[in-house]
C-alpha cells in the first residue's frame, strides 16, 4: 500500500521477544562491566601484602578504574550520539576485556594503576549509554523495570568478580583470581554482542551545539543535579564500605581469612533483588517515595554493622546493600525521564558524579577507618546518605515521574 505513514516506534513492549533479548543483553553487559571493575576489591588485602603497600594505597587500585570510567563517560556519550548506542557499547566492552586480561600481570603497583585507569576509560561506554539505549528501545511505562533489571546485572557482576577473585587470591594468588574473572567477563561480553537487538529508536544526532553546551543544559536543571548528588554521595559511601570490610574482618576480634571474608560479598544478591523490586514499586508508589524508603533502609543496615558480631554484620550488610541498590536503580532510571533533551549527556553526567564519588570517598574514607576504625567509617558514610536524602526532599518531590503512573497506562 502507498500513502500510509509508518507507525512510529514506541519501544519494544514488555513480554515481547525483542524486549527479553534486550534485557538479557544489558544484564550480560552489566555482568561483564562490573565483574572486571570490582574484582580487585575482593583481593585488596592480598594485593597489599604482595605489593607491600598500605591499605589506603591498595584502595587506589579500585579508585583508578572508577576514576577512568568517570572521566570517560561524557566522551563516550558524544560518540554514542553519532555512531549509535549499540556500536558504542560493543566497542567499549571489547576494549575492556582486552585490558582485563592485561591487568593481572602488572609487574608493579604503578603499572597496575595505569592499566586499571585504562580499563576504566574503555569501560565507560557501557554505563554511559546503557540506560539511554534502553529508554529508546522499550516503552516508557516499563522503562523503570527494565532499568532496574540492568542494575541487577551490575550487582551480579560485582558479586561474581569479588566472590571468584577473593578465594582464589588466598589459595593461589590475586593475579589468578582476577584473570579468571576476566575470562568470565569475556563470556558475558560475547553474550551481550549476540543478544542485543538492533536499535530502532536511535536517530543520529543532528544537533550542532557543542558538547559542553549540551552538558551545560543538564547542569542547569536542579532536579538532574539532585539525582547526580544521589550517585555521588551514595556510591562514594558504598564503595568505601566494601573497600575496607575485608580489612576489618581480618583484624581483631574476628581474624577471618580472605577466603571466608570474601563471602561477605554475597550480600550483593540483596542488591540484585532490591533493584528489581524498586522498579516494580515505582509503578505503585512513584520514584520519590521509593528513593526515600531506600535511603532509610540504607541507614538502618549501616547502623546494624556496628555490632561486633558476624551475624549482625552479615544482616546489616544485606540490608545496607539492598537499600543502596534500590536507591541507585531509582535515581539512575529517573534521569531519562526528567531529561527532556540531550539524554545521553544527562545520563553520562550521572555516571560521572557516581564514579567520581566512588573514586574520592572510596579512598578518603579510608583515613577515617584507619584513624577511628569501623565506627569512623560508618559515621562518614551515614553523613553522606543523610545529605543525599535532604537533597532529594528539597529538589525531587514534585518532579516528573515522582508519582506513580495512572492505572490505565499499566495495562
Amino acid at each position: 500500500m502507498t500513502g500510509v505513514a509508518p507507525t512510529p516506534f514506541e519501544g519494544h513492549r514488555h513480554g515481547s521477544r525483542e524486549y527479553k533479548n534486550l534485557i538479557l543483553a544489558l544484564f550480560a553487559a552489566g555482568v561483564a562491566t562490573f565483574s572486571q571493575l570490582y574484582s580487585i576489591q575482593g583481593v585488596l588485602p592480598e594485593l597489599a601484602r604482595d605489593l607491600r603497600i598500605q591499605d589506603s594505597q591498595a584502595a587506589l587500585a579500585v579508585s583508578a578504574a572508577t576514576l577512568g570510567l568517570a572521566v570517560s563517560v561524557i566522551p563516550w556519550s558524544g560518540v554514542a550520539d553519532k555512531i549509535g548506542r549499540l556500536k558504542t557499547m560493543t566497542y567499549s566492552i571489547v576494549g575492556a576485556v582486552i585490558f582485563g586480561f592485561a591487568v593481572p600481570w602488572s609487574p608493579t603497583f604503578e603499572s597496575l594503576l595505569i592499566l586499571r585507569l585504562g580499563e576504566g576509560l574503555v569501560l565507560g561506554g557501557i554505563p554511559a549509554v546503557a540506560l539511554v539505549y534502553l529508554s529508546e528501545e522499550v516503552t516508557r511505562t516499563h522503562a523503570a523495570i527494565a532499568a532496574a533489571t540492568y542494575v541487577s546485572g551490575t550487582t551480579i557482576g560485582g558479586l561474581a568478580g569479588r566472590l571468584v577473585a577473593g578465594p582464589l587470591s588466598e589459595f593461589i594468588n590475586w593475579r589468578i583470581g582476577t584473570f579468571v574473572v576476566s575470562c568470565m567477563a569475556a563470556l558475558a561480553a560475547f553474550a551481550f554482542i549476540k543478544m542485543a537487538p538492533n536499535p530502532r529508536g536511535f536517530a543520529p544526532s543532528t544537533d550542532t551545539q557543542h558538547l559542553f553546551k549540551r552538558l551545560g543544559w543538564a547542569v542547569q536543571q536542579p532536579a538532574l543535579l539532585a539525582l547526580y548528588a544521589q550517585g555521588f554521595l551514595l556510591m562514594g559511601g558504598f564503595v568505601a564500605t566494601y573497600n575496607y570490610l575485608a580489612f576489618r574482618l581480618e583484624a581483631s576480634p574476628f581474624f577471618i581469612p580472605a577466603s571466608i571474608a570474601s563471602l561477605m560479598f554475597v550480600a550483593y544478591l540483596a542488591g540484585t533483588w532490591s533493584s528489581r523490586k524498586a522498579g516494580s514499586y515505582v509503578l505503585k508508589l512513584g520514584r520519590f517515595k521509593v528513593l526515600l524508603l531506600s535511603l532509610v533502609v540504607t541507614l538502618t543496615g549501616l547502623a546494624i554493622t556496628l555490632v561486633e558480631s558476624i551475624p549482625f554484620i552479615i544482616g546489616g550488610l544485606l540490608i545496607y546493600t539492598a537499600g543502596f541498590f534500590g536507591a541507585h536503580a531509582v535515581a539512575s532510571g529517573w534521569i531519562p525521564r526528567i531529561a527532556t533533551q540531550h539524554r545521553a549527556q544527562a545520563t553520562s553526567l550521572y555516571n560521572l558524579f557516581y564514579y567520581v564519588g566512588s573514586s574520592l570517598f572510596g579512598w578518603v574514607i579510608g583515613y577515617a577507618f584507619s584513624a577511628v576504625g569501623w565506627r569512623g567509617l560508618v559515621a562518614s558514610v551515614a553523613a553522606l546518605v543523610a545529605l543525599a536524602g535532604a537533597i532529594a526532599v528539597v529538589l525531587l518531590k514534585n518532579q516528573p515521574g515522582s508519582q506513580p503512573p495512572p492505572p490505565e497506562l499499566l495495562s
